[in-house]
């Protein structure tokens, strides 16, 4: 037992050794001075730069974080912009296909459409023609029989341009029908038509040209309803400018003459003899005037005397209408109530004025504009004084007797254009009275006064001026 274990311990030391004598010849044993702690004076000691973290960036400045928000912003508008070019074309293309199949399905029924329209409109302007035309013709035989059978002559000149004006309208009507037919397809070709968006679309021609097609664009189309539809407007204008004038032409109230002031002049004037000496303490006056020019102050009507030549006055001026009992001292005044500007028009005016508490009103068209109290109150107008349309008498004589007319009027103050209806009482007239004095197309001319009555009391034309029918 012993000797086993003897022999084991040799076995072991005999492997070491075999090992060490292995390995003698790698190891290399250095036997010099090695000093790693020593610290000299002349070199520093050597120090390794540590290297970077493998994941860290430099940091940025200022502006490069502006020019990074910059290029991110702009890289999203142009993704916005191609967005919205992708979503136009696409609702565009849709759009394009609807109309198309809009006006290929709905393109004969619109056509009737413009068709029935047209006609009416000119059924209509030539109803409105005719109408015209009779009640001209009716004017004409009304006025024939008050003139006791004389017959006045009938204007040649209107019933010609309104007879020009139906051919026009008759014409239109016609080149209308023309462009409507060609631009509606045939019966056999069905409601539908065939378009060609780009190049436009070609319709059968008229009966008789055989199989020849007509190519009409969409643009020739447009342009020949538009010449229609002016032509249409210039007709209904003058037919309009025509109306109006012989409306102008006309005298207002179923008058028949009037009293005509070619220009303004200090001898142009009218004079009247009332039917009574005027010592009243209460009149309403009235006329109807159409002025071819006026001025701050024009006189229509002035009664005066040689103690005061400013009696009564109703006066015109460019927007206004004035009225004055007494003097000047004693105005009604209404502006805004006359248009004299422009085209001349038949004015009614009517002032009227009583003593009891001096209440004077003024009146246009038939509606009462201004009114005042206390003018001239408890006066009377005296008797003895001049009455004349068209002028005042506004100066006197040294030696106190009145001067001629042609040396008391004043060519500024004077009155020109046309006058009619002029009529006076002793009274004020009620609101009703007057209203039917103003009616145009009224029987005015029947109302006469009983101080004045147009065609009945005596009226001296002077300088120039006349009556007119």
């Amino acid at each position: 037992m012993f000797r086993w274990s003897l022999s084991q311990a040799a076995c072991v030391l005999l492997m070491f050794a075999c090992l060490a004598l292995a390995y003698e010849d790698d190891i290399e044993v250095n036997y010099g001075d090695n000093y790693y702690n020593e610290i000299t004076e002349a070199e520093p000691p050597a120090t390794t730069p540590s290297p970077p973290p493998p994941c860290s960036s430099p940091e940025l400045t200022k502006w490069d974080k502006l020019f990074s928000m910059l290029e991110n912003s702009q890289m999203r508008e142009n993704m916005l912009l191609q967005y919205s070019d992708d979503i136009i074309k696409v609702e565009m293309g849709s759009l394009r296909a609807e109309m198309l199949r809009f006006v290929a399905q709905y393109g004969g029924s619109c056509g009737v459409a413009l068709e029935s329209t047209g006609r009416r409109m000119t059924t209509q302007l030539e109803n409105s023609i005719r109408e015209t035309l009779e009640r001209f013709q009716l004017r004409e035989d009304k006025a024939s029989a008050v003139a006791n059978g004389k017959c006045i002559e009938r204007s040649n000149n209107m019933e010609a341009l309104l007879q020009q004006l139906l051919s026009a309208v008759q014409t239109q009507a016609s080149r209308l029908a023309k462009l409507e037919s060609s631009c509606l397809s045939s019966p056999s070709a069905g409601a539908g038509m065939a378009l060609i968006p780009k190049k436009g679309f070609k319709l059968p021609d008229a009966p008789g040209a055989g199989h020849q097609e007509q190519e009409v664009t969409s643009q020739e189309v447009t342009q020949a309803l538009e010449g229609a539809l002016t032509a249409l407007q210039q007709t209904k204008e003058e037919l309009e400018r025509v109306l109006r004038s012989s409306s102008n032409r006309n005298l207002p109230a179923g008058h028949e003459m009037a009293l005509l002031f070619p220009m303004r002049s200090q001898r142009i004037y009218t004079s009247v003899k009332p039917e009574v000496p005027l010592h009243l303490s209460a009149f309403t006056a009235c006329l109807w005037a159409k002025p071819a020019s006026v001025s701050n102050k024009t006189v229509l009507f002035s009664y005066g005397t040689q103690k005061n030549p400013y009696e009564i006055q109703l006066l015109l001026g460019q927007t206004s209408a004035r009225f004055t009992v007494g003097g000047e001292a004693h105005l009604v005044e209404a502006r805004g109530v006359v248009n004299t500007r422009g085209a001349s028009e038949w004015i009614h005016l009517c002032g009227a004025w009583s003593s009891d508490q001096g209440l004077a009103s003024l009146w246009a068209g038939g509606k009462k504009v201004a009114s005042t109290p206390g003018v001239a109150e408890g006066h009377t107008l005296p008797s003895g004084g001049s009455l004349q349309l068209g002028q005042e008498k506004n100066s006197q004589s040294p030696g106190g007797r009145m001067p001629g007319f042609e040396e008391g009027f004043n060519p500024k103050l004077a009155f020109a254009g046309k006058m009619t209806g002029v009529n006076m009482w002793d009274r004020v007239l009620s609101e009703e009275e007057i209203s039917q004095l103003a009616l145009r197309e009224g029987q005015g001319c029947e109302q006469r006064g009983n101080v004045v009555a147009w065609g009945v009391t005596e009226m001296v034309p002077h300088g120039g001026a006349q009556f007119v029918n």
